[in-house]
C-alpha cells in the first residue's frame, strides 16, 4: 500500500512534470524523489510517467490515478483540520443544564461569546435543577451543570463563579414589605415557599440557617421546581420566600424585594462537571462563564434602608 508521503511525490510530479522542479518544491534532492516514484510504479504494477528529454508525460494509468490522489490527500487535509479543530473544543457539542438563576445573570453572555468564539460548537440547553443535573452529568446526557453549590459528588467538580445574598420575596400587600429593613423575627408565623431540597440543597440549607438564628423554623407550605414559579406564588399573597438578589429583576405586579436587617446568607453560584472530562469544549465554556460572570462577580446586594 502506498504511504502518503509516496502520494505527495507523485502529486508533485504529476504537477510539475519535471522531477527537478518536483524534488525542488518538495525540498529534497532529486535521486530520492526518483526511487520513491519508481517504488510506487512498483507497488501500483503500472508506469505513471514516460521519461523524455524535455521531462515527463503521464500516461493514461497516472492521468486516472492522480484525480483519486488529489481527492484522497484533500479529505486527509480536511480531516487533519478537523481533529486539531477538536483538539481545541472548536467544534462538537456542547450540553448545558442549568436552573433559571442563572437565565437572568450570566448564561445569556456566556452563550453570546460561546457562539461568537466557537460556532462550530453545537450548544443543547435544558433548564434542570440540581437533583436533575446530578444524574445526568452521570450518565453522559449533559456535559456542564449550571447551580449553587456547594456541591459535594463523587466523579465531579464545581466550579464557582459568582456569590448572591439572598433577600426577601414579599407580597406587596404586606406591611413590612414597606419597610426599610425588617428583621427576620418578623416573618416567624409568615408560610414560606422554597426549593425541596434535594433541587437546592445549598439554598435550603441556608435559608433555614438564617431563619433559626432569627429564632425560628421556616414554615414551608409550598415547595416550587423553578424561581418563576416561587415569585409567582408570592404575587398570590399566599407565602413568602428568600431568593437570590439577582432575581429580584424578575419584576412582577404583587412582590416587592426587600433587603432584611441582618446579613442574609450568601449562595456561591457555580459550574458542575465531570472531574475527568477530556471534552476541550466543557474547559472552553468553564473559561467562557468565568469571563460572563464577572459583572455579577462585582454586583454587591443593596444595604439595608
Amino acid at each position: 500500500m502506498p504511504d502518503i508521503r509516496q502520494l505527495r511525490y507523485f502529486i508533485a510530479v504529476a504537477e510539475e512534470l519535471n522531477f527537478m522542479r518536483a524534488a525542488e518544491r518538495l525540498h529534497i534532492s532529486q535521486p530520492p524523489l526518483s526511487v520513491q516514484i519508481k517504488a510506487l510504479e512498483e507497488e501500483l504494477g503500472v508506469q505513471l510517467f514516460e521519461r523524455t528529454n524535455r521531462g515527463v508525460v503521464m500516461t493514461p494509468a497516472s492521468q486516472t490515478y492522480y484525480v483519486e490522489v488529489r481527492a484522497v490527500l484533500a479529505r486527509l487535509e480536511h480531516a487533519r483540520i478537523l481533529a486539531q479543530r477538536s483538539a481545541r473544543g472548536d467544534t462538537g457539542s456542547l450540553a448545558v443544564g442549568f436552573v433559571s438563576i442563572a437565565n437572568v445573570t450570566m448564561l445569556p453572555q456566556a452563550l453570546k461569546l460561546c457562539r461568537e468564539r466557537y460556532p462550530g460548537v453545537e450548544l443543547h440547553l435544558s433548564e434542570e435543577t440540581l437533583d436533575m443535573q446530578v444524574p445526568n452529568l452521570k450518565t453522559n446526557k449533559i456535559d456542564i451543570g449550571i447551580a449553587p453549590g456547594p456541591i459535594n459528588e463523587p466523579g465531579l467538580s464545581f466550579q464557582p463563579l459568582f456569590d448572591e445574598r439572598l433577600v426577601l420575596a414579599l407580597p406587596d400587600s404586606m406591611k413590612e414589605a414597606h419597610m426599610k429593613s425588617p428583621s427576620m423575627a418578623l416573618f416567624k408565623h409568615q408560610p414560606f415557599v422554597l426549593f425541596g431540597r434535594p433541587m437546592a440543597p445549598g439554598l435550603y440549607d441556608a435559608v433555614h440557617d438564617y431563619c433559626a438564628r432569627a429564632g425560628f423554623t421556616p414554615e414551608i407550605v409550598q415547595y416550587a421546581r423553578q424561581m418563576q414559579t416561587i415569585i409567582s406564588i408570592v404575587s398570590t399573597g399566599l407565602c413568602i420566600s428568600l431568593i437570590p438578589s439577582s432575581l429580584s429583576q424578575l419584576q412582577r405586579p404583587g412582590v416587592a424585594y426587600v433587603v432584611p436587617k441582618e446579613p442574609s446568607p450568601i449562595v456561591r453560584m457555580g459550574l458542575l462537571y465531570r472531574t475527568q472530562d477530556r471534552n476541550p469544549a466543557v474547559k472552553n465554556f468553564i473559561d467562557i462563564a468565568a469571563e460572563a460572570s464577572r459583572p455579577w462577580k462585582r454586583r454587591r446586594t443593596p444595604a439595608p434602608r
